[in-house]
């Protein structure tokens, strides 16, 4: 859950507000392509590189629930490594609804940006 921040240091966020995965050797996003329009998570991998630099604004223009997840990224990674590390879950053991929980949020928050984006332009 923390490599994604390594290779975010490495990437320059795309001035477009989505695209930036593209440094990575990766293809136009297919959605984009077909219908001119961004899909739901168009703008996350931005949105990671604008968060490991601290500009959150940026990021959350770019993908509102990229920002989520990668603030969810920022929380969780530390917290799994130190579980890993002493063989136990700190604190407690994450619950499935938890995680349903968590998940179901990135997604709402993903969906509603997508709907902004496309209806705001």
């Amino acid at each position: 859950m923390l490599c994604p921040f390594g290779v975010a240091c490495l990437l320059e966020p795309d001035a477009r507000g989505h695209g930036t995965h593209e440094q990575l050797g990766l293809g136009p996003c297919s959605f984009h392509v077909l219908f001119g329009q961004r899909c739901p998570t168009c703008g996350s991998t931005t949105a990671f590189v604008h968060l490991a630099r601290g500009q959150w604004r940026e990021a959350v223009g770019a993908n509102a629930g990229g920002t989520l997840l990668a603030t969810v990224c920022l929380i969780a990674g530390p917290w799994l490594v130190a579980s890993a590390v002493r063989g136990r879950w700190l604190f407690r053991a994450p619950t499935e609804k938890a995680v349903a929980v968590v998940v179901g949020a990135v997604v709402v928050v993903m969906v509603v940006d997508w709907i902004v984006h496309l209806t705001c332009g």
